[in-house]
């Protein structure tokens, strides 16, 4: 067979010789485009970020977040007003403090009196309403007479 001008040219499933990738280079020579970050990951990584902070004499790594933090705090104490109303406002989004609530000391006393309490609103409840799974229930009657 004899090299034919027709074959150079293409056709289906023979692409032109003038588009075909080249050997040893890449079809997508700039590669995939990276994908564009957004604010709140730019953000979480810059305040992952470590800085280097003297405090007491002594230098230490801590995160930008940190710092911000620690700054925040160290303004509020001074009795920075903004700074005592962002405080709160992240203390109250984020849920700190709420569970760290100390627990009172109880009275023995005031135990056996809210026992007592309970146990005889208790047997109230069961005077008025017995036990559902019977399908009896009283009902208390009036003084009323009907006519």
């Amino acid at each position: 067979m004899a090299h034919d001008s027709q074959h150079d040219e293409g056709g289906y499933g023979r692409p032109p010789k003038h588009s075909q990738f080249k050997k040893g280079r890449s079809g997508n020579p700039q590669g995939r485009p990276k994908g564009v970050s957004s604010f709140k990951a730019d953000l979480a990584a810059e305040l992952q970020e470590k800085l280097a902070l003297t405090e007491n004499g002594k230098e230490r790594k801590i995160t930008k977040q940190r710092a911000f933090i620690k700054t925040l705090t160290a303004a509020a104490i001074k009795k920075d007003i903004r700074a005592v109303n962002a405080l709160l406002a992240c203390m109250r989004y984020f849920g700190v403090g709420a569970e760290e609530q100390a627990a009172e000391s109880v009275d023995v006393q005031d135990l056996d009196l809210l026992e007592t309490y309970l146990a005889q609103q208790r047997k109230k409840q069961n005077r008025l309403d017995p036990d559902p799974a019977d399908g009896t229930s009283k009902k208390p009657r009036s003084s009323r007479k009907r006519n």
